[in-house]
């Protein structure tokens, strides 16, 4: 249960909420549960009526690269609940075009296309094309797999991800066009950079401010791809 004797402090400011321990609940629920209700991204997040506090993070690295245009095509890569998908759909405007794709099913956008399935499809692919009607303009990825408490193996687990995605990227996406993915802080997506560097002309690391400071996650931003895809 949440607490707090007021809403303010003496210095006008709100009272950070605190919520009491339960045998019912682990210690781990009870921090995230503390987290969420001081965290002023889910509050804005709720306001605005984003899916996700994650939405602000495309936000900001939107701002940052200048990623999302009137008019592009655009791939968001295990888009559920739908916050980047969301954004991506409001900043491309009806002349572009915008397919999500997630193993979970995704309640409508609207001037989006969400599909349920797996990315890393044979012909998953040339579908998400069709739909956009030729090739991406960009490729966005803020999947993150389940955690397992450890954190080699989290990370690595998240690099593979991001590398399944720079892989389906390659198969889609336009020459000159754009690729975001989270990767956790580390060691291990070395061969990843090295691959992507290959591939763009600009490759850069970004935290954006709506990142939980505790968080180990960073995101890769490439620009400018060299490949020529299909066309």
């Amino acid at each position: 249960m949440a607490r707090r004797s007021d809403n303010r402090g003496s210095g006008s400011r709100p009272l950070a909420v605190r919520v009491r321990s339960s045998r019912r609940r682990k210690p781990s629920s009870t921090e995230w549960l503390n987290r969420q209700l001081n965290d002023p991204y889910v509050a804005e997040a709720h306001r605005l009526s984003y899916r996700s506090r994650a939405a602000f993070k495309l936000i900001q690295l939107d701002e940052r690269f200048h990623l999302l245009k009137p008019g592009m095509r655009v791939v968001d890569l295990g888009c559920a609940p739908g916050g980047w998908a969301q954004i991506a759909a409001r900043r491309v405007g009806a002349q572009g075009r915008v397919v999500g794709i997630d193993l979970l099913p995704t309640d409508p956008i609207e001037s989006a296309t969400l599909l349920t399935g797996d990315f890393r499809d044979t012909d998953m692919a040339g579908q998400i094309r069709e739909v956009l009607g030729g090739p991406a303009d960009l490729v966005l990825s803020d999947m993150a797999a389940p955690a397992t408490g450890h954190a080699a193996t989290d990370h690595l687990r998240v690099v593979a991800l991001a590398e399944g995605a720079f892989a389906f990227a390659e198969s889609v996406l336009k020459p000159g066009g754009a690729f975001v993915a989270k990767v956790f802080q580390g060691g291990a997506e070395g061969e990843l950079l090295a691959a992507l560097k290959r591939a763009f002309a600009e490759v850069r690391h970004a935290k954006p401010a709506a990142s939980r400071a505790e968080s180990a996650e960073t995101y890769v931003v490439a620009k400018g791809f060299r490949g020529g895809g299909r066309p």
